[in-house]
């Protein structure tokens, strides 16, 4: 069982130091999973700005995703079960960020063009967390893969 909110607070401050919203899902897990923190930077880097400021699925909702490969692993390429088991937390996941913001794509939820962005990443400062609604979207990811850990825990009891 995992405290959720210790686990939200973490991953919007991790936003909140610099990290984009991919790895501070993603590192906030990261002890939960036993994964290294240097590894789980490195592993979830790119998917930051909806992919690399893309602007495709958000960042947050892939750090999520991450953390389903990790809680439903599907190692085997021939067992259709484990597949099954991680694309149906990966959807039921998705589900519940759509059900909290309508959307799981970056640019609609920023509300901005959906195309490639300037490679650079934004200034953080005050203006730019004022302005920009991440932290929410992290602090939901982050919130529900503590609720579909706490939920594998409880369906193993």
């Amino acid at each position: 069982m995992v405290n959720i909110e210790e686990k939200k607070d973490l991953a919007v401050d991790l936003f909140k130091q610099g990290y984009n919203c991919a790895q501070s899902v993603f590192l906030a897990y990261a002890d939960y999973f036993n994964i290294d923190l240097e590894t789980a930077k490195k592993v979830s880097v790119s998917f930051g700005g909806g992919m690399g400021r893309l602007r495709e699925v958000c960042g947050a909702v892939s750090g999520m995703f991450m953390c389903m490969g990790f809680l439903y692993p599907s190692t085997n390429p021939e067992n259709q079960e484990t597949k099954k088991t991680n694309y149906a937390a990966v959807q039921r996941t998705a589900a519940k960020f759509k059900e909290s913001h309508k959307e799981i794509i970056c640019a609609k939820l920023l509300e901005i063009k959906r195309q490639p962005q300037d490679p650079n990443p934004s200034v953080r400062n005050a203006e730019y967390y004022q302005k920009r609604p991440c932290a929410f979207f992290v602090a939901r990811a982050a919130e529900i893969v503590g609720e579909e850990i706490n939920n594998f825990h409880q369906k193993k009891s």
